[in-house]
């Protein structure tokens, strides 16, 4: 059965919303100012002062968004101390984070194709300097589109 706006799932009344992924995954990253913290984080951004510039919120918002993203797990504070200073954090990503960076990397593609009409802002290359995309891929590797998937639910044990 393939995936269509119609039918995405085989039995569409087996599956109940409240224990969406996609709705627990929100709860951790569904506001504007989470998701380009993550963005920064992955450029390279990591101490609180320079989050809260590249993201233009204020301090408060930031500290409850890297408080929930270190609660959260995808976060970690890091100690690191300048001469002559006290002791800051900064915030690394963490295998969790890590492991969210294609979520962010799709996301930009989408923008990239259907809002930039100028072109993508920023390119993401290997180190190879070949452009690096995000697909969905089966078990044999093989490139698959939407019509190509099927949703089931897993029994459960």
């Amino acid at each position: 059965m393939a995936m269509t706006m119609d039918s995405p799932l085989e039995d569409l009344d087996s599956w109940q919303p409240f224990s969406c992924s996609i709705s627990r995954a929100l709860e951790v990253v569904g506001t504007r100012a989470a998701m380009l913290t993550m963005r920064e984080a992955f450029y390279g951004t990591r101490r609180f002062d320079q989050f809260v510039r590249r993201v233009k919120v204020t301090d408060a918002v930031m500290a409850a968004r890297l408080r929930e993203l270190v609660e959260s797990g995808l976060l970690e504070r890091v100690p690191y101390r300048d001469p002559g200073q006290r002791t800051r954090y900064e915030y690394v990503p963490t295998q969790m984070g890590t492991d969210f960076f294609p979520v962010l990397l799709g996301l930009m593609q989408w923008g990239d194709r259907y809002l930039q009409p100028t072109g993508a802002p920023v390119a993401v290359i290997d180190a190879d300097g070949a452009a690096v995309s995000v697909e969905v891929r089966g078990g044999r590797g093989q490139s698959l589109e939407p019509d190509d998937l099927r949703l089931t639910v897993p029994a459960r044990k």
